[in-house]
């Protein structure tokens, strides 16, 4: 409950910017013979879909869609969908996590394609009986997952050349970055914290597999917390066990939030290396946690803001 407690009092932006990776590592496999997806084919080539009034959720696939250059299709989005700004010009039908099937249906849509984790399911029943085809794309915090993402959309959409040379183009400028952030040594290589949320003093912060722990990885960096999966409250003793050389937070841009000075006036963040640096780093949520094309451009900021240059 009192977990629960706390959940609550996390603010709505902290939920909009980190959109679906903080609910995906969470959520448990779906069970054999279910999906989200409502219009199925045998293999994905042969999925025709009418795109031409199209409803997109989540941030990294509404960004994917106007990196095609298919924006044209495109009459609404989800609250997460802030990048590039020209989609904060369409209608929002709401937050990934907790859609409203009556705001999407009432757009009009020919189609839905949502980002694996959307729901909640009982939303997804009432568009299925609508017979709105819903169609997920794969969430993974990788390289691979990136480029798994693009191809799903480009096939969706129908545009697999297009699709191909995003591919070629994202993957080739993730692959550079992370060359050049690998070069460091294991024994030069930062422990970072990744901090969701400090609301009452309470620190939210990073396990493995999410998309927070992705990107410090390709980063070139090491996930101070490794000893569980998701996002959780940390004790005291478990950030000073942690012993992070720099804090990682997400920058809203409107000096709202947990302040750097009151964040390093918790004893325990104070007795880090980072606390004693008052090294704290803030990137633009999306940019930093998407996993979309803009990916390679957050490794590279973030790699220099750790190690400088």
């Amino acid at each position: 409950m009192k977990m629960l407690q706390h959940l609550r009092r996390i603010h709505l932006w902290e939920l909009v910017l980190t959109a679906a990776v903080m609910a995906l590592p969470l959520i448990p496999t779906t069970p054999a013979g279910e999906t989200y997806a409502f219009v199925r084919a045998a293999h994905a080539e042969e999925i025709k879909l009418d795109t031409s009034r199209l409803v997109s959720v989540g941030g990294d696939v509404t960004e994917i869609i106007y990196a095609l250059g298919e924006e044209n299709r495109l009459i609404a989005r989800d609250t997460t969908s802030m990048y590039p700004e020209a989609a904060l010009k369409l209608p929002d039908v709401g937050y990934m996590r907790a859609l409203s099937p009556e705001g999407i249906l009432a757009m009009n849509p020919t189609a839905i394609i949502a980002v694996e984790g959307s729901g909640p399911q009982e939303a997804l029943n009432v568009l299925k009986n609508a017979s709105v085809p819903f169609e997920t794309v794969p969430n993974a915090y990788t390289r691979d997952g990136i480029i798994a993402k693009i191809d799903r959309v480009g096939t969706l959409l129908n545009v697999p050349e297009k699709a191909k040379a995003l591919e070629e183009k994202v993957g080739a400028d993730l692959d550079a970055a992370v060359t050049d952030a690998a070069k460091r040594s294991e024994s030069e290589r930062k422990r970072v914290l990744f901090i969701l949320s400090a609301q009452n003093g309470r620190i939210m912060a990073s396990g493995t597999g999410t998309a927070a722990d992705g990107v410090i990885k390709l980063a070139g960096a090491i996930n101070a917390i490794g000893e569980f999966p998701g996002y959780k409250p940390l004790t005291d003793e478990a950030i000073i066990n942690a012993k992070p050389d720099v804090i990682l937070m997400m920058d809203r841009g409107d000096g709202a939030g947990t302040k750097n000075e009151d964040l390093l006036a918790q004893p325990s963040i104070a007795l880090t290396p980072a606390g004693e640096k008052k090294a704290i780093i803030r990137m633009d949520g999306l940019h930093l946690l998407g996993f979309g094309p803009r990916t390679a451009s957050a490794v590279r900021e973030l790699n220099a803001a750790i190690y400088g240059g």
